[in-house]
């Protein structure tokens, strides 16, 4: 297919997407669709058309430029002066909701991390798809036992509808895209189907449409190979793993709901990184939970947004790294450094010296990851003065400004901690490139 002949039919996508917005609004008062309905019919329709990406494109570019001009048309559709109209179908529920982004986002992110595995694609943007909208219709409609979450509730029913629908997906899928024993078959589809039960019930805000697909997709990808034996052993790890959590998040102050959450996300951090990789996202766990206490922010929900913001930090460090080819591990070790830095500098403001000793303790916590890593993780290496200036900007900005981070602290913070690794790390790789093309050039 040629070049012109792709870039029509992605703008033709975008355009069917709009038509089918418009065809759900002018069959909502006909037929009486509420709000939820008809976002929920959006998401199916637009989930469907997602899982047939790869075999409509034979190249990737043209789906990362339609997923781009999808964000930017549900942005638009943000605006006043749609959101009544065409964009009613997907925003006319009351709860707030970053679902039509995230949704776009992760079908790009899954289609960029599958690579040549179409199970790694499509079995987590299909769970998405129908699991999700069947908990969803089940629970609003057939559910009577409720359980809390931060902003409204979800239905054990809901929950129910979700793990079977996705037990059905997930043999479907394995039965015909892999060659695995019967029984290891088996025992995936049912960790598939616990482990994405239990994400979508803890999401919120719409975020079930990121952490559920690449949290699927982190979890074939690593254990997809792993034995009867080993898959045995992780379902009881993450089992025990939940239970201990439950213990130690209410002596903490925590919700049910956000113990839960942290049980995911640690949980997603040990099966995508290596052991010394996770430790500075879980001392920025623990720094967040400090800081709660010591100097309460105004956020409604600090708690998960801490958790969203070391998804967001994994997941984009992984797709930058897989779209560049240059592994991007030691850069989030930087921004989860940082981001536990500031945290921790908004826990111990007054106290310049033990801000010093948690920036060391921060520091050869980063090093000692650093040398246990490989030497293709480590190619940017040495990043001392950038580790250094990454500690003093995130140390000194929120102890000089701290009413800026009195509302939204947790993503002013991450941005903070993100803006020195990412700029560096641009730099880096746009210099290479540089360098290669002029020897090309040379030669």
């Amino acid at each position: 297919m040629s070049v012109a002949a792709q870039i029509m039919l992605a703008v033709m996508s975008v355009l069917t997407l709009l038509g089918l917005m418009a065809v759900v609004r002018r069959l909502a008062p006909k037929v009486g669709l509420s709000g939820e309905v008809q976002r929920k019919l959006m998401h199916v329709g637009t989930g469907l058309f997602a899982m047939l990406l790869p075999w409509i494109f034979p190249d990737r570019w043209p789906v990362y430029m339609l997923i781009g001009a999808t964000m930017i048309v549900m942005l638009i559709l943000r605006l006043p002066r749609f959101s009544k109209g065409l964009g009613a179908a997907i925003h006319s529920v009351e709860r707030t909701s970053y679902g039509d982004f995230l949704l776009a986002l992760s079908v790009g992110l899954c289609l960029l991390l599958a690579g040549e595995n179409t199970l790694y694609y499509v079995l987590p943007i299909a769970v998405l798809t129908l699991a999700d909208a069947a908990a969803a219709l089940a629970g609003t409609t057939y559910g009577t036992k409720r359980y809390v979450v931060e902003d409204g509730d979800k239905s054990l029913e809901g929950s129910v509808v979700f793990f079977v629908v996705t037990l059905l997906v997930a043999i479907i899928g394995f039965l015909f895209l892999s060659k695995l024993p019967p029984s290891n078959i088996m025992m995936l589809c049912l960790m598939v189907a616990g482990f994405g039960t239990l994400v979508e019930a803890q999401s919120w805000r719409g975020f079930d449409n990121l952490f559920l697909p690449l949290g699927l997709l982190i979890f074939l990808k690593v254990h997809y190979h792993s034995s009867l034996a080993e898959l045995a052993m992780l379902a009881i790890l993450f089992f025990a793993a939940l239970v201990s959590f439950g213990v130690v998040g209410t002596r903490l102050g925590l919700s049910k709901h956000t113990t839960r959450v942290y049980v995911v996300a640690v949980f997603l951090m040990l099966a995508a990184a290596k052991m010394q990789n996770t430790v500075l996202p879980i001392l920025v766990l623990a720094a967040h939970g400090w800081a709660r206490t010591a100097s309460p922010c105004d956020s409604k929900y600090p708690d998960l947004d801490i958790v969203a913001a070391l998804g967001i930090l994994g997941f984009g460090w992984l797709a930058v790294g897989n779209a560049t080819g240059w592994d991007a591990i030691s850069f989030f070790g930087l921004s989860a450094m940082g981001l536990a830095m500031g945290l921790s500098a908004m826990a111990l403001q007054g106290i310049p010296v033990a801000i010093t000793l948690a920036a060391a303790v921060l520091f050869l916590v980063r090093i000692w990851a650093v040398s246990l890593n490989s030497d293709q993780s480590n190619w940017a290496e040495p990043l001392t003065v950038l580790s250094l200036v990454t500690l003093a900007l995130t140390a000194t900005v929120p102890l000089a400004f701290p009413h800026v981070f009195q509302k939204k602290r947790v993503s002013r913070l991450t941005l903070l901690a993100l803006l020195l690794p990412f700029t560096y790390y641009i730099w880096s790789i746009a210099g290479d490139i540089g360098a290669r093309i002029a020897d090309g050039v040379i030669s």
